[in-house]
Formats: structure tokens, C-alpha cells, sequence
């Protein structure tokens, strides 16, 4: 998939005032991208919203969402108020309830202004291509793994330490990379927004299998997120390089819970993230 098909996919088909469907794309994990279903249910609340822009969201994902089948996305029109407006939204395939969602819109408001400073790291200049270290470790395994870190996807990452991107060893819980989507866009905040919750679950959930020297995809590995959170703090463009830092400060109970922050070149925190996800190692 590239960056226009990217575009296409959010552009979500308007099927009354608050009903969509949105097509899907296979970035060679077989069932569909949670970051895409991120990403269109928080186009379709915005589309119900007038002059008002995502400050966070909170969503539930509650069964696979299958290739073949296109997603219906209902928006709930939960509140408008002064300042803030809320939305609902549930993802369906066939009758059958994939995703919950929950989107709180703010009007622009002036206030107190603080942040935790960026991590020292390099710059993505110079560092390798994601895309082009998947494809070398694919190399390396057996031929029915090989689609999952084969497919070209349209947000080029670039990992702060390449090393130990696709390594099998333990390490600390901490993943770094530099990400944009490689394409002109436009102003639309709302698209910004959107490819960011996108671009947010990649990799995510492997920040708390690194301590255990398991990779995402393994064989015996089932592995899927339950919940993700977003909050956008500042205005931001992901057609420029973000820094997304991540990391895991606990995993248990078949669980593991990852945070992570973005922050523009020049430093600035623009927005951070929660996820909790499956992590279960069968015999």
C-alpha cells in the first residue's frame, strides 16, 4: 500500500448522516490493521463535527476485522456542548460489533502550557529504512512468515537503533522511530489526526515483548491489541518527521501496556498514546 491508497482508505464512503463504510487494505498480517480502524472511525466522528478538533480518543477492539468485508462505522452524536462535543462510534461487519470507539472535540482555547522534554536521539537523516530492514529479516525465515514483514506500507519509519529492530534477543523496553507518511497533503487537521492514530499502532505492541526476546509474528506468539487511547495535544503535520517514543512499563497476566509520546523535530510534544494488548506465548 502506498500513501494514495492511504488517502483513499480514510476517504470514507458517506452512507447517511452519521452511517460510513470504509474498504480495507492488507498490510500482510492477514486480518485488518487496527491502526486503519483508528484511523476511520476518527474520521467518520469527525465528519459529524463542525469547527472542533480531536483532543482524544478511547477505543475497544473487540473482535478481528476481516479483509473481505467492508466496515460499517455508526456515529452516536453523544453531546455538543460550549466547548467540548463527543462522539460514539461502532465499527460493524455483517451485524456483528468489531470496535468501540469514544472522540471528545475541543473548540481552540488558550491555556496553561507545559511538556516533558524530547529524548536526545539522532535525526532520521542518515538512519535506515524500516521497510528495507523487514525485508533482509524476512529473508531469514521460513516462507510462510515472510508476507507480514514483506508488505510496503505507506508510513516510512525509520528505527532510532536498527540493530535490534528484528533481533530475537532480549532487550530493554524501549523502542525509538522517526515516522512520516511520504506524500504532500493537504491542511485538513482532521486527515493529520487521523494518520497519526494510524501511523501510532505500528509497532506498539511489540515495545512489551522486547524484555522477553519474542518478536510480533513469531510462531506460537497470539498477539492483539485490546484497547487504544490517544490524545492530540498540539497541531502538527505527519507529512514531517515525528519522533514516536515508546516504551512498556509493565507486562502481566498474558498483557502488556505500552506508552508513547510524538514529538515534531523541533522538539515539541504533539501527542501521546496508551495501549494494552494481548500477549499470550502458546505451546
Amino acid at each position: 500500500m502506498n500513501p494514495e491508497q492511504l488517502l483513499n482508505l480514510l476517504d470514507l464512503e458517506r452512507l447517511d448522516r452519521d452511517l460510513f463504510r470504509g474498504a480495507n487494505q492488507d498490510i500482510g498480517a492477514g486480518a485488518v490493521f487496527g491502526g486503519q480502524v483508528l484511523g476511520q472511525a476518527l474520521i467518520a466522528a469527525a465528519r459529524t463535527v463542525a469547527d472542533r478538533s480531536a483532543h482524544s480518543l478511547h477505543s475497544y477492539f473487540l473482535r478481528p476485522g476481516r479483509m473481505q468485508v467492508p466496515i460499517i462505522y455508526q456515529v452516536e452524536r453523544v453531546r455538543d456542548g460550549g466547548s467540548f462535543t463527543t462522539r460514539r462510534v461502532v465499527a460493524v461487519q455483517e451485524g456483528e460489533v468489531i470496535f468501540i470507539l469514544s472522540a471528545s472535540f475541543q473548540q481552540d482555547q488558550d491555556g496553561f502550557s507545559h511538556q516533558i522534554d524530547m529524548p536526545r536521539v539522532p535525526g532520521p537523516e542518515g538512519l535506515p529504512d524500516e521497510y528495507e530492514l523487514r525485508v533482509a529479516a524476512a529473508e531469514r525465515l521460513p516462507e510462510e512468515q515472510r508476507a507480514f514483514l514483506s508488505a510496503v506500507r505507506p508510513v516510512e519509519m525509520r528505527p532510532v537503533d536498527p540493530p535490534s529492530l528484528w533481533g530475537e534477543v532480549r532487550a530493554e523496553p524501549r523502542q525509538q522511530f522517526w515516522v512520516r507518511v511520504p506524500a504532500a497533503l493537504s491542511d485538513d487537521g482532521d486527515l493529520h489526526r487521523a494518520l497519526l492514530a494510524y501511523a501510532s499502532d505500528y509497532y506498539f505492541m511489540g515495545t512489551a515483548l522486547r524484555p522477553h526476546g519474542r518478536r510480533f509474528g513469531a510462531p506460537g506468539l497470539q498477539a492483539a491489541t485490546l484497547d487504544h487511547a490517544m490524545w492530540f495535544h498540539r497541531e502538527f503535520r505527519t507529512d514531517d518527521w515525528l519522533l514516536y517514543d515508546m516504551e512498556s512499563p509493565s507486562a502481566s497476566s498474558a498483557r502488556g501496556l505500552n506508552i508513547g509520546h510524538f514529538y515534531d523535530p523541533g522538539g515539541v510534544l504533539v501527542a501521546s498514546c496508551v495501549q494494552e494488548g494481548l500477549i499470550r506465548q502458546r505451546s
